[in-house]
Parts: structure tokens; C-alpha cells; sequence
């Protein structure tokens, strides 16, 4: 039996689309298929059908300021198989002086994942019913803890037109596990993302670049409103970290809630990569920041660092330069 010609010469790391070649009344799914960016809701289904013991499906919807959101939508109603993970409870540890949403503890979430029935090889499917702005922090965590096959699926939930299911067995309150779900065999291995804290942000900040100074292009996916500092619902200060550029996570989005084309990003995102200096993205709470760089991926620049803290970090330590001052 034989693959396509095209999926057998493409490199491991392009086999973000699967590829069904029909021999004789049978079916054969390219098994190197992998997505590590976005999956479109007929890929999805593709893969359920063809490699449902392979695919699992994580819920991540959220909603700022009402904790209950998340467990609520899920119990209305999910993708079926799907797991229930939490911004709050799964995805970042307590708020404090590290910010809103800090990173959660990594031997934890990946406990979390391996409980939620997730294996080593399988591929990992996020989505949320927020353009992706809960979603991408999940997409971002699971390769932060070293696992590449981890896809968002592009326009959420609305972009699923199949049932949706209110099983018990697939709910799961955000801090146990699963009703009747094997455990998996998920395990953190080297990280495929890199971070920075404020100290390195602050020293770069004031570094002279001509000089050889370790300066950065921070980008800011908060709303142009919140980083020029004409309003702050969410944060004590207003304003920016100096010299970063505004753009927001929204704007990645078509009219459809679906991401733009890889040339449109690509375009969005060249003020970023004219200075060839590596890319910092943050936002409020290092959240929407996945957000931009799953982006600038897709828009095929190297991925950015992310600054967890972000604004909310930021703003702890009155001494950290702000804009407007």
C-alpha cells in the first residue's frame, strides 16, 4: 500500500495536514502526520475516525473574572472525548507578586495530562470558544513541557458542526481526574519554548543595542486601549513596558474567528522580525501572548519568547520602567 507521493517526500516537520490515499476499498491514514500549529475541524474529524485511540481532545475554555465559566460550558456540552482543563486550576499556578496567571508547576500538569489519559504519542487537540485566547496558553504549556504533536483547533468551537456530548464519563472537576479514564503515560521532556524574566527584560531595556546590548522586540497582544494606558479593567497601573509594539491576539483572527492566512500573519508580524533581534511576547497575564506566538509560527518566524509575568509581573515592582511613565 502507498502513500501519496507528496506526503512520502514531505519533511517530518511541514506534516501538519493528513492525507488519505483509498486502495481497494481500504483506508490508510499517513501515521506521520503531525500538527503542531492549527487543525481545522475536517482534519479533526479525520483523525477521530481513522486514529481515535491517538487523539485527545482538551477542553480549555475560560472566561476572566468568573471562575465557573470553563466547567459550566463543559457540562453543557464538548467535543466528544474531550477533557476539561482549567486556565485557573491547570494551566498557571496562584496569582501573586509572578503575576495573574504564572506558569503552573510542570511535574503537576504533566501529572494532570498523563490523569487526563494523554500518552506520550498521542496527538494533542486544544480549542476553546474564545478565538483561541484560552486555548493557545494550553498549546503552549504542553510544549513548554517538551510534547511538539499539540494543535488548536482553528475557529474553536464554532467551527465544529459535529454532536457534542454531555457524557459523565467525560467530566472531569479541574483539579481530579477523569471519571473512568486509563491513566496515560505523559511525561515532561525538554522544553520546546523558551521564557524570560522581568530582571532580563529590565537589563535589556536598558541596554544600548549598537553597543551589543541583549535587546529584545517585546510585543504586546492586549488591546491598543489597555497599552496605550487610556483604560485598565483588569490591572492596578495602566501603560506598556517601553519600546514593545501593540498587537493585539485578536487581530490574528478573520472575520470568521479562524486565523488568517500564514502571508497575511507573516505581514502583520515583519515589524517584529526587521531588527532581526529575538521576539518577547506578553500581554496582561502571559496568556494571550501564546496567542501571538502560535502566530508568528504559523507565519513562519521563529517562535518568540514568552514573558509569563507580563504586565501583571511587571507592574509589581514600582522601580520597572513603564510607558506613559
Amino acid at each position: 500500500m502507498e502513500t501519496t507521493t507528496a506526503a512520502r517526500n514531505a519533511p517530518a516537520c511541514e506534516l501538519h495536514h493528513g492525507t488519505i490515499t483509498i486502495l481497494e476499498n481500504q483506508v490508510f491514514y499517513v501515521e506521520m502526520t503531525q500538527f503542531i500549529t492549527l487543525i481545522n475541524a475536517a482534519e479533526l474529524a479525520e483523525l477521530k475516525q481513522f486514529r481515535p485511540s491517538n487523539v485527545k481532545i482538551l477542553d480549555c475554555r475560560g472566561r476572566l473574572g468568573d471562575a465557573d465559566y470553563g466547567v459550566q460550558a463543559y457540562a453543557a456540552g464538548h467535543l466528544p472525548t474531550a477533557r476539561y482543563l482549567s486556565l485557573d486550576d491547570d494551566l498557571a499556578a496562584a496569582a501573586g507578586a509572578a503575576g495573574r496567571h504564572p506558569l503552573p508547576d510542570a511535574a503537576e500538569l504533566a501529572a494532570r495530562l498523563a490523569g487526563l489519559g494523554v500518552n506520550a504519542a498521542d496527538q494533542i487537540v486544544v480549542y476553546d470558544d474564545a478565538g483561541g485566547a484560552f486555548a493557545a496558553r494550553a498549546w503552549w504549556c504542553v510544549r513548554w513541557l517538551g510534547h511538539a504533536k499539540v494543535a488548536l483547533l482553528d475557529g474553536g468551537m464554532s467551527a465544529w458542526s459535529g454532536d457534542l456530548s454531555t457524557a459523565a464519563a467525560d467530566s472531569a472537576a479541574a483539579n481530579s481526574a477523569a471519571a473512568n479514564v486509563e491513566p496515560g503515560n505523559f511525561q515532561r521532556r525538554p522544553s520546546l519554548t523558551r521564557t524570560i524574566d522581568a530582571a532580563s527584560l529590565v537589563a535589556s531595556i536598558s541596554c544600548d543595542p549598537a553597543a551589543g546590548g541583549n535587546a529584545y522586540t517585546l510585543i504586546d497582544a492586549r488591546t491598543r486601549a489597555r497599552f496605550d494606558g487610556v483604560e485598565e479593567p483588569i490591572d492596578p497601573v495602566a501603560g506598556h513596558i517601553p519600546g514593545a509594539h501593540c498587537l493585539p491576539f485578536q487581530d490574528n483572527l478573520d472575520a470568521a474567528g479562524a486565523f488568517r492566512t500564514p502571508a497575511q500573519l507573516h505581514e502583520r508580524f515583519a515589524v517584529c522580525a526587521a531588527n532581526g533581534a529575538d521576539v518577547v511576547s506578553y500581554c496582561g497575564s502571559g496568556v494571550t501572548a501564546a496567542h501571538n506566538i502560535l502566530a508568528m509560527i504559523v507565519a513562519g518566524y521563529p517562535e518568540p519568547i514568552l514573558y509569563p509575568g507580563s504586565w501583571s509581573e511587571w507592574i509589581v515592582d514600582p522601580a520597572r520602567p513603564r510607558s506613559p511613565d
